[in-house]
């Protein structure tokens, strides 16, 4: 096994702003705590909670790396107390709280899935839209089989990731996107129906395919004036899930109306949950659906990759919006 250096190169900033804040920085190597692991990074997942981070508006939790990257892929080098599995020398993706853009990365063990013959490009797109998806859509939303769901920004890793799992799980996926293009990307994708919110209105659209029933369940990335659209989309007792607010923090929504029909409204952010709660959807992860990605059933949709050090432009490539499903930094 290569000896550990001390310091590594890492991406960070001296003040939030726009892409080009972003710089290469030498850091210490951190060292695991009990129940931790080090990975010796090969990529790392870039996503919207890192351009947000970046932007100053979504700080690291208190206990974790306050560099960026949320999701990676590479190998164990050393472990802290306690640990059994992963060991050292394994291949694993991992979903981590920050310090993904970096050549060495601190993950607990409990969070870290056996990359196995999954490429480390590919394995690096896995943990952060699956952990998300999976809770907000499945567990937060109880979508069942059979039923319809309605996503915004069908293209997103997010996007993909939930018309994945929906294929996979016998549910109904209709997505939005803006442009023509990209809902041929999406129905490619597997989606059942792609809306292009830039020409027609999605509200009607969801009504028109759905026969007038509406989706059991939206999942929400934009919220502000979505919100109460979103609620038209839904069925009696439909449930509405927002993961991001792309659209502005306030919404206005007629309450009789969410009486009425009995629509339940729910959200969640994932990275500042506690190890005890990720290491407890990990483990159902591990049970329902990773058996089918080791399998090679599932991979996720790749759009591009980066340098670690051409990490602004891998953020520019993320807010200018074009880009069909993960994009991902080469480290190692």
């Amino acid at each position: 096994m290569t000896a550990i250096p001390a310091t590594m190169t890492a991406m960070g900033w001296d003040a939030p702003g726009g892409p080009e804040v972003l710089r290469p920085e030498i850091a210490a190597v951190p060292q695991p705590g009990p129940g931790q692991v080090l990975v010796k990074v090969a990529y790392a997942g870039v996503n919207r909670p890192d351009v947000i981070q970046r932007q100053g508006f979504y700080p690291a939790p208190a206990d974790a790396s306050p560099l960026p990257g949320l999701e990676i892929s590479g190998h164990v080098v050393a472990q802290g107390d306690g640990v059994i599995v992963p060991f050292v020398g394994q291949s694993v993706c991992a979903l981590v709280a920050g310090g993904g853009y970096a050549e060495y990365c601190l993950a607990e063990a409990a969070q870290c899935f056996d990359a196995g013959d999954i490429a480390l490009d590919e394995a690096a797109a896995i943990p952060e839209t699956l952990f998300t998806v999976w809770h907000n859509v499945f567990e937060r939303g109880m979508v069942a089989e059979g039923e319809t769901i309605l996503v915004h920004g069908g293209t997103s890793g997010i996007g993909s990731m939930a018309i994945l799992l929906g294929k996979l799980f016998d549910v109904r996926v209709i997505v939005t996107c803006g442009g023509a293009d990209k809902c041929a990307q999406a129905l490619n994708i597997g989606a059942a129906h792609a809306i292009d919110y830039k020409t027609t209105d999605f509200v009607e659209q969801v009504s028109r395919i759905t026969g007038g029933k509406g989706v059991e369940m939206v999942l929400d990335m934009v919220a502000g004036d979505y919100v109460a659209r979103n609620l038209k989309c839904l069925a009696d007792d439909g449930r509405h899930v927002t993961i991001a607010v792309q659209g502005g923090v306030r919404a206005e929504i007629n309450m009789a109306e969410v009486m009425r029909r009995r629509i339940t409204m729910t959200g969640s952010t994932l990275r500042p949950r506690t190890k005890a709660f990720k290491a407890a959807l990990a483990d159902e992860i591990r049970e329902t659906v990773w058996p089918v990605i080791a399998a090679g059933e599932l991979r996720p949709v790749m759009d591009q990759c980066f340098a670690l050090t051409e990490a602004a432009a891998a953020h520019v490539r993320m807010e200018q919006g074009a880009h069909i499903g993960k994009i991902v930094l080469k480290v190692a």
